[in-house]
């Protein structure tokens, strides 16, 4: 089986019902989806299976929903069979609480850094903001895609932003503050809101 085609050649590729510019901005956003989840990958390659069993499970069902995501945005048929749904947002937001609960309160502006996964993990977090800001411009076009496809965006860089703090936590890596940062961040940050 060859997995070369020829067809994208001259710039187009395959959406589920359509062709379209390579460049275009579903392809943008489904793109970036696909980048969030390799480094996802790369992030789960550097975690213990004994230490980080919990974000281990969460990463891998967050990879399928990912895969989801993508899948929504590339289906541009009149009858689309969208796969995302409002559970996954509401395990994200559930994790999040959960997992902010674990490492020392949060009162200023942190460093993307420390362990090699956390690290990952933060670039991860940047790339799905990305992802989202992406969105939000076709939303903004008239672009039709189920929007929960953002909602969940948005929940999961809260989600790697809380999951690379207790990374670094777990193995006694203190966070790094940024240094002229004033106090940001209510009660601790221990509120989902906080990360915006």
């Amino acid at each position: 089986m060859k997995i070369y085609t020829k067809t994208g050649d001259k710039g187009q590729t395959s959406l589920i019902g359509a062709r379209t510019d390579k460049d275009a901005p579903r392809v943008e956003a489904y793109g970036t989806i696909d980048e969030v989840n390799s480094f996802i990958g790369k992030a789960m390659t550097e975690l213990s299976p004994e230490t980080y069993a919990d974000l281990l499970e969460d990463l891998e069902a967050i990879q399928n929903e990912l895969f989801d995501c993508g899948g929504d945005l590339a289906d541009v048929r009149k009858e689309p069979n969208y796969k995302m749904t409002e559970e996954p947002v509401e395990v994200l937001e559930k994790r999040i609480d959960e997992l902010m609960e674990e490492p020392p309160l949060l009162e200023r502006f942190i460093l993307p850094g420390g362990t090699p996964a956390a690290a990952t993990l933060h670039i991860a977090r940047t790339i799905t903001r990305r992802a989202e800001r992406q969105t939000v411009t076709l939303l903004k076009s008239g672009e039709e895609f189920p929007q929960v496809v953002q909602r969940y965006l948005n929940r999961l860089s809260d989600y790697l932003f809380a999951a690379s703090r207790v990374v670094n936590s777990r193995v006694g890596v203190p966070d790094n503050e940024y240094v002229r940062s004033a106090k940001v961040f209510k009660n601790g940050g221990r509120s989902k809101k906080s990360v915006e």
